[in-house]
């Protein structure tokens, strides 16, 4: 199976992948979480990346998810270079992992009458990181990459996460926090 010329235009990084396999099963994820949701590559693009920064958020669920895997990867690439054995970063797992993380949001997120994003019922009893672990795992993606997308946000904070798992949260929350932020002013 290869992956769609849509898919690859939706997400250019999934090339950055050098296994076949897993870039594969990546793909195969958002291909999938795609068919079971009513949010299309189009929603994507122009609905607001989180549900907690207000109505009148402007960037993108896309414009987030790209910046946080453009971010892991670059950091993953300083930590190889500084740190080297020491500390070695896995840029497969890492890059399919900032990729997925969010998958989830597919199946917890619904569009409203007015086309706007809002939480679903799904969503409120499954938060999109056992959704997109459970997504993952239909694709054969390998546990090492769904403990990413299962730690990435708060339910991390309660397990240990591998150096790939706290490089995306933190490339997450740090394109996260900022907006959070900006509420409070």
């Amino acid at each position: 199976m290869s992956i769609s010329k849509e898919l690859l235009e939706f997400w250019p990084e999934l090339e950055w992948i050098k296994n076949p396999d897993l870039r594969q099963q990546t793909a195969d994820t958002w291909a999938l979480a795609l068919s079971k949701s009513v949010l299309t590559p189009e929603d994507l693009k122009r609905i607001p990346f989180t549900l907690l920064c207000g109505p009148d958020l402007k960037v993108s669920f896309m414009d987030h998810k790209r910046a946080v895997v453009h971010i892991a990867l670059e950091s993953g690439k300083k930590m190889n270079e500084f740190f080297k054995e020491e500390l070695p970063v896995n840029m497969d797992v890492l890059i399919a992992g900032a990729i997925l993380a969010d998958v989830g949001k597919l199946l917890e997120y619904v569009l409203d009458e007015d086309g706007k994003a809002a939480q679903g019922m799904y969503g409120k009893y499954l938060r999109h990181p056992f959704s997109g672990v459970s997504l993952a795992e239909a694709c054969g993606v390998p546990p090492e990459v769904c403990h990413i997308i299962a730690t990435h946000a708060g339910e991390g904070n309660m397990v240990k996460r591998s150096t790939e798992a706290y490089v995306v949260h933190h490339a997450d929350f740090m394109t996260f926090l900022p907006f959070k932020e900006r509420l409070k002013e």
